[in-house]
């Protein structure tokens, strides 16, 4: 098949790709590098730099494309209470130019990667994709509103699609900005630098971590799968993890003790959230493989920025 990823050099993004021509198929891949980076990328990945709301240049690489997997968005919640603007215009502004031009390409299917972040502070667990989302940053509104304009657009002009709820992944790659860094990566560096660990709250509250490999599964079979015309499907591990559990597994697979700050002048965010995985199963045959620990493990072993300090410690650790 012929694919375009937009956002395809971040860091789900560039996994896909590289799994997609690994898989035997031809692969662009388009992003402004805001956050990406085409080293990341095989050589045989066809990278364009450029905007998702340049339709000049979408209907170029939109040329006899299949299916397009849209992952071209800003990802920041703090960032986005700053500049909701900013997140409006790029998030959904850029879904709709996006879908205008698939209509204009004839493209077949469009996936959307979302957010289990839409659903917000919930009652009842784990959410399911029926669950009434209560989004409670313009981050999130942003993903949910690019739901609906993909869902809608793609009825009116007979485009397939399908949008899945991605919730905490991580894995190998995964960048780790000054600020507002995912919570994996960070504390694990935190953790083998001797750092603090600073926790928001009691760290009673939980999340849903699901390792990089799984949500590839997932989007690769959304390409395909014969049943997901206008669905939305969450894709987690389905394991309920708090931060202080974080915590405990990050130190056992280190072998370091963490040095654990909590800081309850700021809020945790929600207080729960972990995916009903049932429709993925029955609809993309989805299954996760990969646990927290096998996940935390992973990283040390593969990824250079964690790898090479972990060894260091084994050998004087030994």
């Amino acid at each position: 098949m012929q694919f375009l990823v937009t956002g395809g050099a971040g860091f789900i993004g560039s996994a896909l790709a590289n799994r997609l021509v690994r898989d035997g198929h031809a692969v662009r891949v388009l992003d402004d590098l805001s956050a990406g980076d085409p080293a990341r990328l095989l050589p045989d990945v066809n990278f364009t730099r450029g905007d998702v709301s340049d339709k000049p240049k979408l209907w170029r690489l939109l040329y006899q494309v299949d299916c397009v997997y849209h992952l071209a968005a800003r990802v920041s919640v703090p960032e986005s209470i700053l500049y909701p603007r900013e997140y409006n215009a790029s998030n959904v502004g850029g879904t709709v130019a996006l879908l205008e031009a698939t209509r204009d390409a004839g493209v077949q299917r469009v996936v959307l990667t979302s957010s289990g972040a839409i659903y917000g502070e919930q009652t009842r667990q784990p959410v399911t994709e029926d669950t009434v989302p209560h989004p409670t940053s313009p981050y999130a509104v942003s993903k949910l509103a690019s739901e609906y304009y993909v869902n809608t657009i793609s009825a009116l002009w007979g485009i397939e699609s399908v949008c899945l709820r991605i919730f905490n992944a991580y894995g190998p790659g995964q960048n780790i900005p000054p600020v507002h860094a995912p919570v994996i990566p960070h504390f694990l560096r935190q953790a083998l630098g001797s750092g603090s660990l600073v926790i928001y709250g009691d760290g009673s509250q939980t999340r849903d971590y699901v390792y990089i490999d799984d949500v590839v599964e997932a989007l690769v079979a959304a390409a395909v799968a014969p049943r997901v015309n206008r669905q939305v499907i969450n894709v987690g591990s389905g394991v309920e993890t708090s931060v202080r559990q974080l915590v405990e597994a990050i130190e056992a697979v280190t072998g370091v003790e963490a040095q654990v700050i909590h800081v309850h002048a700021e809020s945790g965010g929600v207080s729960r959230l972990v995916a009903d995985l049932t429709r993925a199963r029955d609809l993309l045959g989805y299954q996760p493989r990969v646990d927290l620990t096998a996940g935390l493990q992973r990283l040390l072993e593969d990824d250079p920025q964690f790898s090479r300090v972990w060894q260091r410690r084994r050998v004087t650790r030994d």
